[in-house]
């Protein structure tokens, strides 16, 4: 079961979705809200598996929404507007719906999202006590151990796994990326970048070191940043 909650400003959208959201088995919509800071504040006190989300709202953006979660959800976007489609991939958001979306185009992203979870629960369960793991890079699987990687860099359409020697690049999101690897030995500090906690070198409110090399820490994620040197 999926616990979703719909941001949206026009209480008439919000209605849609919630008749569409009844008919699927496996998402329970469990709150609805026309104001942004409302929901922030519900999901500072509840774990939630998905957001529909609105884009062109009144004070804030679905966008800048999103952006200011440290640790977001699953996003599924709701918009009457096509120019901000681009930009929501860039954000790992699993679909992207053009209101008015039929019950089978809705059920259709739903069903992205369920596999999504399934695939992140997976890699949980099998991460625990990994020492390696495979990377695809084009058509090829390769094997990687762990402790060899530094860091993880999104590049465009695909994201780098940087090692001592050597780098891999491949067709991955970074949500995806963060997925494949073990979150005791990896934290997300930016939008674009994973670090493994065991090779920063030193940090401050800013930045890490990753041996010589710098990296930029997202506002959204100093806090948990912060956390690992407690």
């Amino acid at each position: 079961m999926l616990k979703a909650i719909a941001i949206d400003d026009e209480p008439i959208a919000l209605e849609v979705v919630k008749t569409l959201s009844s008919k699927i088995s496996f998402i329970d919509l469990a709150a609805t809200f026309t104001n942004a800071f409302k929901a922030i504040e519900y999901l500072q006190k509840e774990k939630v598996d998905l957001i529909f989300l609105d884009i062109k709202m009144p004070d804030i953006s679905g966008i800048d929404f999103l952006k200011s979660l440290p640790n977001p959800p699953m996003v599924i976007f709701t918009t009457a507007y096509s120019e901000h489609a681009v930009q929501s991939f860039e954000l790992d958001a699993i679909d992207y719906l053009l209101k008015p979306f039929s019950l089978a185009r809705f059920l259709k992203a739903c069903n992205k999202a369920q596999e999504q979870l399934q695939l992140r629960n997976s890699a949980t369960k099998d991460l625990k006590g990994t020492t390696s793991l495979f990377i695809k890079s084009g058509y090829e699987q390769i094997r990687v151990e762990v402790s060899d990687i530094l860091y993880v860099e999104s590049c465009g359409n695909y994201v780098q796994f940087v090692m001592v020697n050597t780098k891999i690049a491949s067709r991955l999101t970074m949500s995806e990326a963060v997925d494949l690897l073990p979150p005791a030995k990896f934290i997300r500090i930016h939008r674009s970048y994973i670090v493994a906690t065991n090779q920063i070198k030193k940090m401050d409110k800013k930045s890490v070191w990753i041996n010589q090399t710098e990296l930029p820490i997202g506002v959204a994620y100093l806090t948990d940043v912060e956390k690992i040197i407690k």
